[in-house]
């Protein structure tokens, strides 16, 4: 016999039974989409971001809807300071206009550059033509043509730049950590295809280490101020080496006959030992007779010879591309009232693409002449291999990468 209470329970049963028997007939639920490699990407870096001290919610808003920009992967692989010949990448860059623009914001700012040469000790002249050359004065800065959302850019090369992942990844998270600071609002967060920010142009983590509130406003700001913009630069330049009351080298000539193999750009000698080999400067003011000077021909014995001083060192440290070093050197020079180049440029080199490049590394490393990656970078090591090669085969062992010179060591055994 059924007691009431089992009748009870089996009453409060049949509703759930039939809920279940519902439940078992009904769709099964419908998966979420798998996450693209972009948004998987994305979704780690966010962790990361956060293991730094970021806001979670701050990353994935940014991230929120981001897609890939194909324009900076295309990028990576057309860099004017690393395809065009040095002459015409330092022309173009230093105008007319140019140089007339500067001197006038010289006098615009000279309190502002007064008060930073007093702290840091690094010239005016320096100091604007960097800002010159990375931003136009800023004038690049609200050009939606040039400057781009640099999370996107960030991003795009942190998910899809196969050859440094590890280090555009980083450079995100410290874009990310500056948002976090509220040095910047996420729509100014701006810069160059590479994530290059402000007037003059800081990856994200050098801002975070070098970047300064120079006008005391509690941010440090290298959009919207220049006091803030010049002086970190100047921050930057010491922090790496820079030399107060030193000049970054000079131009040179040589002597006829001169044995270029010492101009390798790496053996320093005093000038006074430069002159004693017939090397003159073209310009010794300010130069000491025993400062310690490197000799380097960028174009090559048809081109402009240049004695370098360790200040060139530093302004390479911000940008490693030479052409780039000597456009800031010598519109630093030009702001001055100096004149341009004694020698001009050779007009009618074949500069090589960056296959070719690869291409001449392999060959050189099949030689037995260079050891190292094959990166398509020609720097010192490549061009001391090309020297010696040159010199077995009775060229000028300058060291210069064009046209001929790969066509000659193709048609080598």
């Amino acid at each position: 016999m059924t007691s009431l209470s089992a009748l009870l329970r089996i009453r409060r049963r049949v509703p759930a039974a039939l809920a279940c028997a519902l439940a078992c007939c009904a769709s099964p639920p419908v998966s979420a989409e798998p996450l693209s490699p972009f948004a998987h990407c994305l979704r780690e870096i966010a962790a990361e971001a956060e293991a730094a001290g970021v806001p979670r919610a701050l990353a994935e808003a940014q991230f929120q809807d981001l897609t890939s920009d194909e324009g900076v992967l295309a990028a990576t692989r057309n860099q004017a300071e690393f395809v065009r010949p040095v002459g015409a990448y330092v022309e173009a860059s230093v105008t007319d206009a140019k140089i007339a623009e500067g001197q006038r914001l010289l006098g615009v700012w000279a309190p502002t550059l007064d008060a930073i040469a007093a702290r840091y000790g690094v010239d005016r002249y320096t100091l604007v033509a960097f800002w010159g050359v990375e931003s136009n004065y800023g004038a690049v800065l609200d050009d939606p043509n040039v400057v781009r959302p640099a999370i996107r850019s960030l991003a795009t090369l942190a998910c899809g730049d196969e050859t440094r992942p590890g280090y555009w990844r980083g450079e995100l998270v410290a874009a990310l950590t500056i948002l976090a600071a509220k040095d910047v609002s996420p729509e100014r967060l701006t810069g160059s295809w590479a994530g290059a920010l402000g007037n003059t142009q800081f990856m994200p983590s050098v801002f975070l280490k070098r970047a300064v509130d120079f006008d005391g406003d509690g941010r440090r700001d290298l959009w919207g101020s220049v006091p803030d913009a010049l002086a970190s630069t100047a921050n930057y330049l010491v922090a790496e080496g820079w030399r107060k009351g030193e000049r970054w080298g000079s131009e040179a000539i040589l002597p006829p006959g001169f044995d270029l193999s010492l101009a390798d750009e790496m053996t320093a000698r005093p000038l006074k030992e430069w002159k004693a080999l017939g090397v003159t400067p073209v310009n010794g003011e300010g130069l000491g007779e025993d400062q310690a000077a490197t000799l380097f021909l960028p174009a090559g014995e048809r081109g402009p010879a240049f004695l370098l001083l360790p200040n060139f060192g530093v302004i390479l440290r911000y940008n490693t591309a030479f052409s780039y070093a000597l456009t800031v050197a010598h519109l630093s020079d030009r702001l001055r009232g100096w004149p341009g180049f004694a020698r001009d440029w050779p007009r009618d080199d074949r500069m090589l693409s960056n296959d070719e490049r690869r291409d001449l590394q392999t060959r050189l490393v099949a030689k037995g002449l260079l050891a190292g990656t094959i990166d398509g970078k020609v720097g010192p090591k490549t061009r001391a291999a090309l020297r010696v090669f040159q010199r077995g085969a009775g060229l000028p062992p300058d060291g210069y990468a064009n046209g001929p010179t790969l066509d000659r060591l193709r048609a080598e055994p």
